[in-house]
């Protein structure tokens, strides 16, 4: 009872005092020929500040999702119909969807009695029926190193802007001249979903560990659970913002935050990013500017000559992405990214028949520069370099429910086997 009351507390709480997105739509686009793609294109690059593409423009005849607050609804709609743009309400009222996704928090952590451990029995709280905040990842990420040590090694990469650790977790049985896959999630902190995953992928090497012990013997795993760490907490706080995108390092101005997304350096600010302190996808004010895009650059640039495969995974979509982000150019090794992640998606797609699209960045989602994939084939050298966005298509957008984190992750999961199972042969 005393839990159930401490969870309404919180919750009230949240709903209270977070930022509030009454009266808020998401509207599905798709621009019908070239002249309203660019108006689309115009609005994503200068308008960034009031419309928020959870989405970004494609190309003609693809849909766009786009977030519009209700004093701008008219203009927007105003907009579409003056250039025969396609257009329904996908979400219409996004507050009410946040109300309902609150419920898929996991309560707050309680102090907890050292004398609760039981010899090789993890204390932690993390179950994947919700979604969990910050201290309870990080008591996971510990509690996990502490259970396994010869499994789990933790080290710090440094910390956040605020202050907040960024651990790196590596798994392996030990030994040299192994190769690796490094893997992370989080750099948007809205995207509840790839730490859920992130951390499930954690417990899946680890505590079952002995169903599939080749993935672990043949191969070492160096895991980042929340590159935006300041974010993701900000996403949770009772006076935060759910749909937070950005880190919280302040800008020049009076806004705040950079797209992590977009601070790397690889062709940074080419495209796909905008300078507007106040946008979504704002690229900061030069290449790893960004103290948390550093710690990454640092952590991978340490394993990067043992290191095969780079995953990002983020929502939403349900896409398996290579590089390149910056350009439509495909890499010279496009056919082997590609075919590697065919057989991965046929896998995760036979788990419940949930259908991913694979192909570069740019083609499928449109130019993005400055991304950590392109970095990490581009910069680090790493060959396998994918961003996977997963559940859903959008139509819970960023707020998956919670019921879900389980589903997604085992089809997920069987898509990581097979780049493992690769892996293990090159």
């Amino acid at each position: 009872m005393r839990l159930l009351f401490a969870l309404a507390f919180f919750i009230a709480s949240a709903l209270a005092t977070q930022r509030r997105y009454d009266g808020y739509q998401v509207y599905q686009v798709k621009a019908k020929d070239r002249v309203s793609f660019d108006v689309l294109v115009k609005l994503y690059n200068e308008r960034s500040d009031v419309y928020d593409f959870w989405t970004e423009p494609r190309y003609v005849d693809f849909t766009t999702d786009v977030m519009v607050p209700p004093a701008f609804t008219k203009t927007f709609v105003d907009v579409l119909e003056a250039f025969n743009m396609e257009y329904h309400i996908k979400i219409d009222d996004v507050q009410q969807e946040i109300e309902l996704s609150r419920l898929d928090i996991a309560p707050p952590l309680a102090p907890k009695k050292a004398l609760q451990r039981s010899p090789g029995t993890p204390r932690y709280s993390l179950d994947w029926t919700s979604y969990s905040d910050l201290p309870a990842i990080y008591e996971f990420v510990n509690e996990i190193a502490a259970t396994y040590p010869n499994l789990v090694t933790v080290t710090s990469t440094g910390q956040s802007y605020l202050g907040n650790d960024m651990p790196i977790l590596k798994i392996s049985t030990g030994g040299s001249g192994k190769n690796a896959i490094f893997a992370e999630g989080g750099i948007h902190a809205r995207e509840w979903i790839s730490p859920a995953f992130v951390t499930w992928l954690i417990r899946e090497l680890v505590e079952n560990y002995a169903a599939h012990p080749q993935y672990v013997d043949n191969i070492d795993w160096y895991i980042m659970p929340v590159l935006n760490p300041d974010g993701y907490t900000y996403t949770f706080s009772p006076t935060g913002d759910r749909l937070w995108r950005k880190n919280r390092a302040p800008n020049s101005g009076v806004c705040v935050g950079t797209d992590l997304n977009r601070n790397f350096d690889y062709y940074w600010n080419t495209g796909g990013s905008t300078s507007i302190e106040c946008g979504e996808t704002y690229h900061g004010g030069a290449a790893f500017s960004q103290v948390e895009a550093r710690n990454v650059r640092d952590a991978m640039l340490s394993v990067a000559n043992q290191t095969k495969v780079y995953f990002s995974f983020h929502s939403y979509g349900q896409y398996w992405l290579t590089p390149w982000g910056y350009t439509s150019a495909l890499p010279d090794d496009y056919q082997d990214l590609y075919d590697l992640a065919q057989s991965a998606v046929d896998k995760l797609t036979a788990v419940e028949g949930t259908p991913y699209t694979i192909g570069t960045s740019t083609n499928l989602l449109g130019l993005a520069s400055g991304c950590s994939d392109d970095w990490a084939k581009g910069g680090a050298g790493i060959k396998y370099s994918y961003t996977v966005e997963m559940r859903d298509t959008g139509r819970f957008g960023f707020q998956l429910p919670a019921d879900q984190i389980l589903a997604n992750n085992l089809e997920v999961w069987e898509g990581v086997k097979v780049v493992a199972e690769a892996v293990m042969l090159m």
